[in-house]
């Protein structure tokens, strides 16, 4: 499938968001990141939207090994492979390793701490019937603060909903790095340069 909105270029992007996109796919290993020079399009839009992404993650209260995990979770669920592969990379830093990710592809799995399985279960939850009963409220509240409660729902709520953002836009994951930046530190200079004039 092809994207239905094609990846923003310097001129359509604006220098900032451009150069953050840049800055981005270096950070992750990856071409800039699609989701970056996608959504840049909203111009004012993105700049919002990505203040409070980053609010949730990586600058949340959750410990972001737990934020990666949810995030997962829900990229699992919503057969987001954009959300999977971008989170992949970012959750090995934080100590997501390849069993936890085997794990959260399984409803079977007994891996998770009692606090890690309560995360889950609250996504899971929230995802297919957007709510807590009492009880599994009862079981989030006892593990998190009030505010970490009100971050993991928004948490949720937000990869859920950037998973259906991605998907309709029909954006692929990024390739690595190696695949398009040979020269690309050049390229990408000189149409910064032409930009300004």
């Amino acid at each position: 499938m092809s994207a239905r909105i094609t990846p923003g270029s310097l001129r359509q992007l604006g220098l900032p968001a451009f150069a953050m996109s840049r800055i981005a796919g270096k950070v992750t290993g990856t071409t800039p990141p699609a989701i970056f020079t996608t959504l840049g399009h909203a111009k004012g839009l993105y700049w919002g939207w990505l203040h409070f992404a980053a609010r949730l993650m990586p600058f949340g209260s959750l410990p972001r090994r737990e934020s990666e995990l949810v995030i997962l979770r829900v990229a699992h669920r919503r057969g987001s492979a954009y959300e999977w592969a971008h989170h992949v990379r970012l959750g090995e830093r934080v100590g997501v390793t390849q069993r936890d990710l085997e794990a959260l592809q399984d409803d079977t799995s007994h891996h998770w701490s009692a606090r890690e399985a309560t995360l889950l279960a609250s996504a899971d939850a929230l995802l297919t019937g957007r709510d807590l009963d009492d009880s599994q409220w009862e079981r989030l509240s006892s593990t998190l603060t009030e505010r970490e409660c009100v971050e993991f729902l928004l948490l949720v709520g937000h990869y859920d909903m950037l998973a259906t953002t991605l998907h309709t836009l029909r954006v692929s994951p990024d390739a690595p790095a190696s695949v398009h930046w040979p020269g690309q530190a050049e390229t990408d200079a000189q149409a910064i340069r032409s930009s300004r004039g």
